[in-house]
């Protein structure tokens, strides 16, 4: 999302996105830390209910972008915002298990569930704020080096693959 925001709308219209993405992984991975994981792990059915809904939204995103033209022709009218990106972070089931095996695998280093939420909070919202920007500032190239129609449509399509691509891990 942050590629194609950065090549669609440039580094300062995608940095709402980019915010909703990291305080979302950042809050998620706190929560999980805090205890909501244990939750989550003994609650098959919310877990499967988050796989499907987290499914489904990808592919939904996975299809704008794949259908996105140039940005005059973008059917992203606008950048997506604060929320769109927490939203995107909040369901999507990649972030949790990542989040769950982040606080099951640093609970040593913290003398409370509080601290370990507030370390592994800080830490994974600074982390996807640094690599989002490396991807959105990617997207920037890729959109200065485009030309044709043809190319954006083509980099479009590849975006929107190897986003429903990145779902079949959760499901195998």
């Amino acid at each position: 999302m942050a590629t194609a925001s950065g090549a669609h709308f440039g580094y300062r219209q995608t940095l709402p996105l980019m915010a909703g993405i990291a305080v979302g992984l950042g809050s998620m991975t706190a929560g999980t830390a805090a205890g909501l994981g244990a939750i989550i792990i003994n609650a098959p059915r919310f877990q499967m209910a988050m796989k499907v809904v987290g499914t489904v939204y990808l592919l939904w995103l996975a299809w704008r972008i794949s259908r996105n033209g140039p940005p005059r022709q973008a059917s992203m009218a606008r950048p997506a915002r604060f929320l769109s990106g927490l939203w995107l972070t909040w369901h999507n089931p990649k972030g949790w298990a990542i989040a769950l095996g982040a606080a099951a695998s640093f609970a040593g280093i913290a003398s409370s569930p509080l601290i370990l939420a507030s370390l592994l909070g800080l830490a994974f919202g600074i982390s996807a704020i640094l690599s989002l920007s490396l991807w959105c500032m990617a997207g920037l190239v890729v959109g200065r080096l485009l030309r044709t129609d043809r190319q954006w449509h083509l980099l479009n399509a590849a975006l929107g693959i190897l986003l429903a691509l990145s779902i079949a891990p959760m499901w195998f």
